[in-house]
């Protein structure tokens, strides 16, 4: 199949960098994925609207805050 084919089997969206998602959903479309719950619903509506580098930047965000919220954990227990 060639990519022209791809393309037209598409559904019509704006290019990924042209996607603006709410910060609201990028995070919460985010905290779903890394609990492991998210319907496949939700997940067609997020590639739909949400922008991959907002998704990106969130993820890395989350993680980093993750990070230092157990490392503060484990320094009150101790």
């Amino acid at each position: 199949m060639t990519q022209d084919q791809n393309r037209s089997q598409e559904p019509d969206r704006p290019p990924a960098h042209q996607r603006k998602g709410s910060l609201l959903r990028t995070v919460r479309a985010v905290a779903w994925s890394m609990i492991g719950l998210r319907k496949g619903a939700e997940y067609q509506k997020d590639i739909d609207k949400l922008n991959p580098i907002h998704i990106i930047v969130v993820g890395l965000l989350g993680l980093f805050l993750l990070v230092i919220g157990l490392i503060a954990l484990v320094n009150w227990i101790v």
